[in-house]
C-alpha cells in the first residue's frame, strides 16, 4: 500500500475551532463515500518541538491528514473518481493551503500492517 501525507492549514481568517469542525465533523465522515480510498487518517498537532542540533524550517500546520491507496494505479483511480473530486471540492471551502507527499512506508518497530517491497 501506499498513502498520500497532506499537512493542511485552515483558509486565513477561519478560527481553529470552525477548522476543526469543517474538517472533524463534516469532511473526515465523507471519506467513506470514496470507492478505493482504503484508509482515512487524521493526525491532529498539539506542539511543534524543535531539536537544538537541527535547523527547522518556519512552517506550521493545522493538521495532517493521511489517505491509503492498495497502489499507485488505484490511487489514480481513487483521485479520478467522481466522489473523490467532490469531497475535494468540500476541503477547498476551508483549506488555505496544503502541502502533500506521495510516500511508502517501511515499519522498523512495531507491528507491520502492509506488505514489504522488494527495494
Amino acid at each position: 500500500m501506499i498513502k498520500l501525507i497532506s499537512l493542511l492549514n485552515r483558509k486565513e481568517g477561519m478560527s481553529k475551532d470552525e477548522f476543526m469542525r469543517a474538517w472533524v465533523d463534516e469532511h473526515a465522515p465523507m471519506a467513506a463515500s470514496v470507492p478505493g480510498l482504503r484508509r482515512y487518517v487524521l493526525s491532529f498537532i498539539l506542539d511543534e518541538p524543535r531539536r537544538p542540533d537541527v535547523t527547522a524550517e518556519d512552517y506550521s500546520a493545522d493538521g495532517i491528514a493521511e489517505l491509503w491507496f492498495d497502489d499507485e494505479e488505484a490511487m489514480k483511480r481513487v483521485l479520478a473518481s467522481e466522489e473523490l473530486l467532490h469531497w475535494r471540492a468540500h476541503g477547498a471551502t476551508f483549506l488555505g493551503r496544503v502541502k502533500a507527499f506521495l510516500v511508502e512506508e517501511r515499519v522498523f518497530i512495531g507491528e507491520e500492517t502492509t506488505p514489504a517491497s522488494a527495494h
